[in-house]
């Protein structure tokens, strides 16, 4: 967003992004004549020194000079260092504080608690190391199988940053959930726990989610992929859990329900009261959708069940909750498996939100713990070579054994603990809890700072030998997909109880309308095409404006207006819907009535035919209206319409050129 400050010579940006800085920079420097710049961005160092030096350069060029000179000067601060080459790192971290704040304006939610102007409750922020289910150990293996010749390569460095891209996608889809793969999923599909078994996360979720509903907390849940969310949804409503949900698929109105919805009932955090609910318990959200100016205050817990690649917006997420007007202390969970890439990317991310405190902090010195404050030059590489912290000999479990159980039940007990966790200084407030430092059942809670040290970086020693060992395991364990087809019956036994199933329900569907007395306007295509030519003398008009009035176009013949619906049953307001309704009421009562008895399915065309008796206007040709279900909605997912099928519309097309040609003169 750029915009230009009316009568004045100083131009202002909104730099939310660094990268559209950086896209747009070189445009503004040579376009733009601007004798004085202000710069307004929420996220000063998102990666790395380079991108903080672009937006100062462009404040003060001739103060910051060249990028390799502010690399140069600074590449200390960036390094991993020990002993007196730390303390040198250090006094570089000084003269860059100092130097920025003669140029930078920082207003912080933390300065102000402190100067109390503003006033918040604590917030604590968990991370739960999660081990993978069984299921997930399988599938995590055959996508490193199935990638082995590519994972090769890598330390020839001749694989392209797509192949890596790939490989990361589809390890994270194993640990979050397996049947984010297609076929994996037992079929036919009924929901059940095998749903929540497959998956660690989601067992835990379960978990500290059933403690939190019966104290009467209320939750926000963020998700990376809407796929994810879908999975959530299911496990929701296998919980019976209220919930609402909102992503980038939402339509406005929806969305602004959702959240006044939500917003309107406060947390009280007493037991709560299943005869009388107080709004949803649970709002589901994808992370991107999460930006800013939603009010989530409602709720008093995060958990974050996908990390999002940029630590910031994961920072920014959170805010729509503790913010002004939440009243209880807020508790942010982050569920992140175990030992998997997942850890890689979560390690690498305090990396980086590291590096921004060091810089921006108000401490004049690192506390000396931070220790992967490296500037990555390969951020997808190095996160691939951290793939050696998996065990891949650890497939043994075909199910989840009861001490593991256990152990989780124990973790979940402990999340539920820190909500009374008090804050005994300003950076005491993160927290991990980890099985791997767990003493007989239970887990041990660290300091964020103290947790189990990754290093993503290039280790190419201990990635090879980690090739080695997984190719040994691989030979003894068979791939999940093979196993799967066994398991599936054939596809013709499949395709015979598919079409009995779709019989009984058409013949107990044509029961019910005979008990109605309801008779179907859904047209029918012909099985057979007759052979006799169809008359060409009509035409398909595309008019602008009002359609619903064809003797315009075509005086005292015969016609068709033809218009696209989904299958919801709700008419709607404005456009064709107020028009068809101005022309005739008999439309959306037809329509109506064709939803309640289950005569709407995608690919339907509805045949309605006015007269004088039940028109508006007088008519001098036979009209009929055409109501082709090409969208559909799913009202239970809350997901609106979807885009318009080509193949439903083609196909409606056809029938009402098979009923146009049936009724031409």
């Amino acid at each position: 967003m750029i915009m230009g400050v009316a009568g004045s010579d100083c131009e202002l940006y909104d730099t939310s992004s660094a990268f559209f800085f950086q896209v747009l920079y070189n445009v503004l420097e040579e376009r733009f004549m601007m004798p004085r710049r202000l710069l307004l961005t929420g996220t000063p160092v998102q990666n790395n020194l380079s991108e903080l030096w672009a937006l100062m350069h462009f404040c003060m060029p001739s103060v910051f000079g060249s990028l390799d000179e502010f690399l140069s000067t600074f590449k200390e601060a960036g390094n991993l260092f020990s002993g007196s080459e730390a303390n040198k790192a250090n006094r570089q971290f000084k003269i860059l504080k100092h130097m920025l704040r003669a140029f930078m304006l920082r207003r912080t939610k933390a300065l102000l608690i402190e100067s109390g102007i503003l006033e918040l409750p604590p917030l604590t922020e968990l991370t739960v190391m999660v081990p993978l289910a069984p299921l997930q150990k399988k599938i995590y293996l055959s996508v490193l199988r199935k990638e082995l010749q590519t994972l090769l390569s890598f330390t020839g460095g001749s694989s392209r940053h797509q192949s890596l891209q790939n490989i990361v996608v589809q390890l994270r889809k194993a640990c979050s959930h397996p049947y984010l793969f297609s076929g994996i999923e037992p079929e036919p599909y009924e929901e059940g726990e095998h749903l929540v078994q497959a998956s660690g996360k989601l067992i835990v979720l379960d978990l500290v989610l059933e403690k939190l509903h019966r104290l009467g907390h209320r939750v926000v849940l963020f998700a990376q992929m809407t796929q994810t969310l879908d999975i959530l949804q299911d496990f929701l409503e296998l919980r019976n859990y209220t919930y609402e949900r909102l992503d980038g698929s939402v339509r406005a109105e929806e969305r602004f329900a959702a959240i006044r919805n939500f917003s309107s009932q406060a947390t009280k955090g007493v037991v709560r009261d299943d005869s009388n609910p107080s709004g949803a318990f649970v709002f589901m959200i994808s992370t991107r959708a999460g930006g800013v100016g939603l009010n989530l205050i409602g709720a008093d817990t995060v958990i974050f069940y996908e990390q999002d690649w940029n630590p910031q917006a994961d920072k920014q997420a959170l805010q729509r909750t503790h913010r002004i007007g939440q009243l209880n202390h807020v508790l942010s969970i982050n569920l992140v498996s175990q030992r998997t890439i997942e850890e890689v990317i979560m390690r690498r991310a305090e990396r980086k939100l590291k590096l921004s405190h060091n810089i921006f902090g108000d401490k004049d010195a690192t506390d000396g713990k931070g220790k992967d404050l490296g500037n990555e030059a390969n951020d997808m590489r190095s996160i691939i070579f951290g793939l050696h912290q998996f065990d891949p000999a650890d497939t043994a479990a075909e199910t989840i054994n009861e001490e593991t159980l256990e152990k989780l039940k124990s973790m979940s007990e402990n999340v539920i603990k820190m909500r009374t966790h008090e804050p005994s200084e300003k950076d005491d407030r993160a927290f991990e809890i980890n099985p791997d430092l767990t003493e007989g059942s239970g887990a041990v809670i660290t300091r964020a700072c103290d947790s189990i040290s990754i290093d993503p970086g290039v280790d190419e020693a201990a990635y090879l030998s980690w090739v080695e060992k997984f190719k040994e395991a691989s030979h003894s364990i068979e791939d999940v997909p093979v196993e799967l087809e066994r398991q599936r019956p054939a596809p013709e036994d499949k395709l015979l109880k598919r079409e009995a199933n779709k019989k009984k329900a058409e013949e107990k569907r044509l029961a019910k309308w005979k008990d109605l007395g309801y008779q179907t306007l859904g047209v029918k295509v012909p099985d057979n095409i007759p052979n006799q030519n169809i008359s060409d003398s009509g035409s398909v008009q595309l008019v602008y404006g009002d359609c619903t009035d064809p003797s315009k176009v075509c005086a005292a013949k015969p016609a068709i207006i033809f218009s696209c619906v989904d299958n919801s049953g709700t008419w709607g307001h404005g456009g064709m819907f107020d028009a068809l309704t101005s022309l005739s009421t008999y439309i959306p009562d037809a329509y109506h009535r064709a939803s309640e008895v289950d005569d709407l399915h995608m690919g339907d065309l509805h045949l309605i035919q006015l007269d004088e008796a039940n028109c508006s206007r007088s008519l001098d040709a036979p009209l009929w209206v055409a109501l082709a279900v090409v969208q559909s909605y799913n009202p239970k997912r809350k997901i609106p319409r979807s885009e318009t099928s080509m193949s439903d519309l083609e196909l409606c097309l056809s029938k009402a050129a098979f009923s146009a040609a049936e009724r031409s003169g």
